[in-house]
């Protein structure tokens, strides 16, 4: 019989009784605000500038430094920064880049923004990220470009891209929306490529409410990209001067002032979210029917965005389904990070992209399930998931599936 828990603690995950409805008593995420940045904030309130004011290069400095890049440049998402990389890159119509189809869909979009094209490769089965190894093959004379996400905060194989990206004449922007402070060596995520990206959506690992940074040694893009951000607005010129297309995409005080302090912090905030990593690898490690998250490759460092498990071949999408539907039921907050981006709709007309395009995306997509995690997750709130996890599981394992997903798999 397949141990669903760690036999020390399998008798008290086992007697939690189940909380009917969605109480959000474990939410799936939370920011980690401490007075001091609300401090911050109040300053700004308290002040004459709420925008383009001294917090803003207060918060770019500490990017800047987070990441070992020269420059940094606020802006309002890390979509938005993507976006920017892209049109610094020089890349457009017809413009071929090669990125995963495992990631959140801005990965891709800031593509379509430039009328670019994204050249999907499929993804490494242990790590979820853009498998290196499938490159080559996908360059051809229309690529420009490689665009690895550091997917759930665990780096790509940048000492095998970077190589391939200099050997072929290839820009490469680094989407390390959901890696800051990962590291490769004595480098850390974002300060790869030619250019990178953080971001701060309240799911981070440390979060502005909204808004992203891009990172970079170039001078002149970051010269650019602070006229972009602010409708090509030059840096001598008035406020109703324009040199050139821009876009609204500038980074509130606010916003900069609430993520100054977490920047600061952010080793403590990494290892914080290490050591919840650990508690839940110890807590389902005999959980048979799931994959855990592999460990760092030898010289790297994740920076802990989601705890995300894979059920094992035997399950399928809707059992996959039917246990979020029935954690949610719980009070647990939980997701399927992620749904390939080859297969939403609008990729689906745009592109004719079909399943079993890339068969590894979508076996590991079908499976993975993301828990609670955040820095303050505590042992008792990891025992409730786990016992809520352990009480799905079974319910698939002994054929009872809930009317309500077996209708709609029908």
């Amino acid at each position: 019989m397949t141990t669903l828990v760690n036999p020390t603690v399998t008798e008290n995950l086992r007697t939690v009784p189940p909380q009917a409805g969605p109480s959000g008593r474990v939410p799936l995420s939370s920011p980690d605000i401490n007075d001091e940045d609300r401090a911050r904030v109040l300053q700004v309130l308290d002040g004459p500038s709420l925008s383009l004011g001294p917090m803003l290069p207060a918060f770019e400095k500490e990017a800047a430094e987070v990441a070992g890049t020269r420059f940094a440049i606020a802006v309002n998402s890390g979509t938005s920064g993507l976006h920017l990389c892209v049109k610094g890159a020089g890349i457009g119509l017809g413009d071929e880049v090669i990125t995963t189809p495992f990631s959140f869909v801005a990965s891709a979009n800031c593509l379509l923004f430039e009328q670019a094209i994204p050249k999907f490769v499929d993804i490494d089965i242990n790590t979820y990220n853009l498998n290196p190894a499938l490159i080559r093959d996908a360059v051809n004379g229309n690529t420009r470009g490689i665009l690895p996400v550091h997917v759930f905060g665990r780096p790509c194989d940048m000492n095998r891209i970077l190589p391939l990206a200099e050997r072929f004449g290839l820009h490469v922007i680094e989407d390390a929306c959901e890696a800051i402070g990962a590291k490769i060596g004595n480098r850390r995520a974002g300060g790869f490529g030619h250019s990178g990206v953080f971001a701060f959506y309240p799911n981070k690992q440390i979060t502005t409410g909204e808004g992203g940074v891009i990172l970079t040694d170039d001078e002149e893009l970051a010269r650019l990209c602070r006229s972009w951000r602010n409708q090509g607005r030059g840096d001598g010129g008035g406020w109703l001067q324009h040199e050139r297309l821009g876009y609204n995409y500038r980074l509130s005080d606010i916003n900069c002032a609430l993520g100054i302090g977490q920047l600061i912090r952010i080793n403590k905030v990494m290892e914080m979210r290490k050591q919840v990593a650990s508690r839940y690898n110890e807590l389902l490690a005999d959980f048979d029917e799931l994959i855990l998250p592999a460990p760092a490759a030898e010289g790297t460092e994740v920076s802990w965005f989601v705890y995300v498990v894979r059920l094992r071949e035997e399950f399928s999408r809707i059992d996959r389904d039917q246990i979020l539907h029935d954690l949610r039921a719980d009070g647990i907050g939980c997701n399927n990070y992620f749904s390939p981006i080859h297969l939403q709709p609008f990729y689906k007309e745009k592109f004719g992209f079909r399943v079993g395009d890339f068969p590894v995306t979508e076996h590991v997509a079908e499976r993975t399930i993301a828990l609670p995690f955040f820095n303050h997750l505590s042992q008792n709130q990891m025992e409730i998931v786990a016992s809520s996890l352990a009480r799905a599981i079974g319910k698939i394992k002994s054929g009872s599936v809930s009317m309500s997903i077996a209708s709609v798999a029908r």
